[in-house]
Order: C-alpha cells, then structure tokens, then sequence
C-alpha cells in the first residue's frame, strides 16, 4: 500500500510538471481549431445582410463599432494601441485577418450578437439593435487602413 501511495504522488508530480509547461499551439491545432469554429460551432453561416454597404450604413457600424468593440479590437478594428491584444491566450485577432474575414457575414453577426466562449469574446446581443450588429459587420468588412484612426483615447492615444 506504501508504495501504492509513494507512485501516486509521483505520478502526480509528474502530472503537475509536465501539463503546467504551456507552448503555443502549433499550425495544425490552429487550422483544426479554425475549420471547426467556421464549419461546427459558429452559427449564422447562412444569413445574409439585410443591409446595402452605403457609406452611411458602414459609417454607422464603426460608430456602434467604436462604442463597444474598440477596447478591445482598437478603432481600425486592427488591434492598434490595444496594449494587451498579442498577450491574450487566445490573442485577440485582427479584423481584417484572412480568419476573420472568411467567416461569412451571418457569421459575423453571430458571434458579435452571441461571442465566443471561451476566447474573451463577449456576447453583445443586450447592447446593440440587429440592424446595428449588421451595421457593424459592415464596419467589418470595410475596415481603414492599420493605424490610421489612431490609438483608443482609452488607453492614452489621442484618436483621430
């Protein structure tokens, strides 16, 4: 029975050590990861935009965008001046990534509406009208150029 006791704490010793070494997850993990999220586990894939990309309709989505979404995804929805958007597990991604912009528009309007659990992501369905969330899929699709709205005033740029 000693010994019984004896292997169990080393075995889990060994557990502890080996499965607190975090390493960044490799290009399968993230290609599998990728594919499920936009084939399995985010809805809204067939829904179509019930709005025309006008220059006021997108204008309207970056200001709902910049309400809420830019503390986090920085006002060109770019990650720029957002101090801790590389250092989040997962980090926090670019807008105008290839990722991103392969979900389809129905998707992007899911996950704004409903998140991503566990990413950080916060759902925002309580905090915008559907024509808003649409509005700011539209913002999506047509983000500025990186940097050039500025850093967020949040975090002590001065926003152009």
């Amino acid at each position: 029975m000693k010994s019984y006791s004896i292997s169990l704490k080393l075995s889990l010793l060994l557990l502890v050590v080996t499965g607190c070494r975090a390493t960044a997850p490799g290009a399968f993990h993230r290609t599998a990861v990728n594919w499920v999220k936009h084939h399995v586990t985010v809805g809204g894939r067939n829904e179509k935009n019930p709005l025309a990309p006008t220059k006021q309709n997108i204008e309207d989505g970056k200001q709902a965008f910049d309400s809420y979404c830019m503390v986090c995804h920085g006002l060109d929805g770019q990650n720029t001046g957002v101090p801790f958007a590389a250092t989040m597990s997962p980090p926090v991604p670019s807008l105008a990534s290839a990722e991103v912009q392969a979900y389809t528009d129905g998707q992007l309007e899911y996950i704004i509406q409903n998140g991503i659990y566990p990413s950080g992501m916060p759902p925002s369905k309580d905090q915008f009208s559907d024509e808003d969330i649409w509005r700011m899929v539209l913002y999506i699709r047509n983000l500025p150029k990186a940097g050039s709205l500025g850093d967020p005033a949040v975090y002590g740029g001065s926003a152009k």
